[in-house]
């Protein structure tokens, strides 16, 4: 087993357990979904419903934050907890049924929300906004829990069996996107990027080479401007 690495804390963060696998992608990842939830929650609240052009944003603004987050999960289901699953002992596969419980958990919220993102951006309707403000909530509340969990139990898993190199593997087969198009890079970049403490940017960007930093240059300020206009009433 390779010696430890330096792990990443990023805001939000409840653990980055030692081991032999550098999580810093995975952390990356889960940054933006808490940074999303916690901003989509306090827009919900705020936003008049006659603000239309607003609520359009926030769709659009929803539906990255969706694909971004079940590409991420189904990396997971389809080849982190099946992995996992063939080396761990049998007193931890109650961790493993209960990460893709979580994900079962999940997914009606975050396709409620969606729905009542898409009405919201039709019509003015205050119990369409009410309704959209609970289950945002309930979805934040969702996922910072499956977070949570992952980040103290699930990962601690991983940096006992694996190695980075079999880390990398699974990345390969599971994570990356065999139609990844220069439209998904440019949402994605900024994305998963924004907000990111600089240090830690510093280094996603080191090891992500030069095409994505020149993708982060050329794309973070409309992306910041966007932001802005989406969550104007947050």
């Amino acid at each position: 087993m390779s010696a430890p690495v330096t792990q990443v804390m990023l805001p939000g963060q409840v653990a980055a357990p030692e081991g032999p696998v550098d999580m810093q992608t995975m952390y990356v990842m889960h940054h933006g979904f808490r940074r999303d939830l916690r901003r989509f929650a306090a827009a919900v609240a705020a936003t008049p419903v006659a603000e239309r052009a607003t609520w359009a944003l926030l769709l659009e603004r929803w539906e990255v934050f969706a694909e971004v987050l079940h590409h991420h999960h189904s990396g997971e289901d389809a080849g982190i907890w099946p992995w996992l699953r063939e080396r761990c002992g049998e007193d931890h596969l109650a961790v493993l049924d209960a990460m893709e419980a979580e994900h079962g958990e999940i997914d009606p919220l975050l396709e409620a929300c969606a729905t009542g993102f898409r009405r919201l951006a039709e019509t003015a309707d205050e119990d369409a906004r009410a309704a959209l403000a609970v289950r945002v909530v309930a979805a934040r509340d969702s996922l910072g829990r499956h977070l949570a969990h992952e980040e103290t139990e699930a990962i601690a898993l991983i940096q006992a069996l694996m190695t980075q190199q079999e880390w990398q593997e699974l990345d390969e087969r599971h994570f990356k996107d065999d139609t990844l198009t220069l439209g998904k890079v440019v949402r994605l970049v900024p994305w998963a990027a924004y907000d990111v403490p600089r240090d830690v940017l510093t280094r996603v960007l080191d090891e992500a080479g030069l095409p994505f930093r020149v993708v982060w240059l050329l794309t973070r300020r409309r992306f910041a401007r966007r932001e802005a206009r989406a969550f104007a009433w947050a």
